[in-house]
């Protein structure tokens, strides 16, 4: 019955029976009505807790209760418990991605970007022991996505239009370091020289990255329509010496950030790969290769290479399962507008072929739905694969007067 609940497909033939079945014993007339019965009995099963929430929370609280307990701001379904991992007054006042240092099955740290301007910290380590916080770097720009990669270093993005990335090594080592996003100069501190900028993948507002063990990687510019412009575009990168795996890189020369060559989506391949533009926002594409991206404002490339644009590219995660049989495919969130379009945002997943078709660049990309925002998941931000279930996770960060509650993950 779990394969039935979760791919929540069943042919045509079969869905009467079942629903007529459930109508006799249980007065279910309404297939989805069925669905959500059988994924409440099974949820802890499913997804570890006792039972889901009835509703989404509409609590709120104020500051000085929020300073004194920090978990009060979150509402957990029965069966979850949350801590707090540090409130300490250092820490950046609007952090937001993060990655597990050194590793995810035994990690000592969290290094975190902190989304505020130039003045402010940029890129903090937070002691998991303790809550202690330490700041790596200051004078990044709307610091967002931070991720470990596969050969032992730390990649952040800044969320600008002109947005750099930034590749840290020896995290643990380097601290109170001052960065000039204009030279990509990183001074002072202690361990300035392990921290370096990566023009080679050129620059955007980066939000969601999908970062694979050979050095390819997929990433989406935070961008919304204008007058008839399309929005955020989704890129790829190709490293020119790939990652081989084994022991953590020793140099900051060593990464393959320090070269190769980057490719833009564009979907739609009919007549010759000439039916682009709105309208094919799913389907089969091609990657157009961005020539001279080094330091460039990829965001001007997408409207001059007509790349299939989406509204407000955000997190991204890669599916382990399909990782685990040696495929690309991760999926990614477009928030949309709730607040005044009542574009409620979307869940799209998308496959490269193989890892080593991705590398070489010989696969036809792929983009898909999967789950269409409505005012119940009113603007998916955030998501993330659960290597050990299989489930996926997507936490709202809707702001907008057309959804009058907090958001739901």
């Amino acid at each position: 019955m779990r394969e039935l609940i979760l791919a929540s497909m069943l042919s045509l033939s079969l869905l009467p029976a079942i629903a007529m079945a459930e109508d006799d014993s249980r007065g279910f007339r309404d297939f989805g009505l069925l669905r959500d019965h059988l994924l409440n009995e099974q949820s802890e099963k499913l997804f570890g807790v006792d039972e889901p929430l009835a509703a989404s929370s509409t609590a709120s609280t104020t500051a000085a209760v929020a300073t004194a307990d920090p978990a009060r701001l979150v509402t957990l379904a029965r069966g979850l418990r949350s801590r707090v991992v540090s409130a300490a007054s250092n820490l950046g006042a609007n952090v937001d991605m993060m990655a597990l240092w050194p590793d995810d099955l035994h990690p000592t740290h969290l290094i975190a970007c902190n989304e505020q301007g130039t003045a402010n910290p940029g890129v903090q380590r937070v002691r998991l022991s303790d809550g202690l916080v330490e700041t790596i770097l200051t004078g990044t720009s709307s610091c967002d996505p931070a991720h470990r990669t596969p050969w032992g270093t730390i990649i952040v993005g800044e969320e600008t239009t002109d947005g750099n990335l930034i590749e840290i090594i020896n995290p643990l080592q380097t601290t109170g370091v001052s960065f000039n996003r204009v030279t990509g100069a990183a001074t002072g501190g202690v361990g300035a020289a392990n921290i370096v900028t990566r023009p080679a993948v050129g620059r955007l507002a980066f939000e969601g990255i999908a970062l694979y063990p050979n050095g390819v990687m997929y990433y989406g510019d935070e961008n919304r329509p204008l007058n008839g412009t399309a929005g955020g575009a989704y890129f790829k990168f190709i490293p020119t010496v790939p990652w081989l795996g084994g022991a953590p890189i020793t140099s900051l020369a060593q990464s393959p950030f320090a070269s190769g060559r980057v490719f833009g989506l564009r979907l739609g391949k009919r007549s010759g790969n000439t039916d682009y533009g709105q309208g094919s926002n799913t389907g089969l594409g091609t990657w157009i290769e961005v020539l001279n991206a080094n330091n460039a404002l990829l965001r001007t490339a997408a409207a001059t290479l007509k790349l299939s644009g989406f509204y407000r590219p955000e997190d991204i995660d890669i599916d382990g399962k399909a990782r685990a049989k040696g495929n690309v495919r991760f999926c990614g969130v477009n928030t949309g507008n709730e607040s005044e379009d009542r574009n409620w945002g979307e869940v799209m997943c998308f496959t490269d072929g193989t890892l080593e078709q991705a590398l070489a660049n010989t696969a036809v990309p792929e983009a898909q739905l999967f789950v269409v925002g409505t005012p119940e998941q009113a603007m998916m931000d955030n998501v993330a694969y659960q290597p050990k279930t299989g489930d996926w996770i997507f936490m709202e960060n809707e702001n907008g007067p057309e959804v009058e509650r907090n958001n739901d993950m």
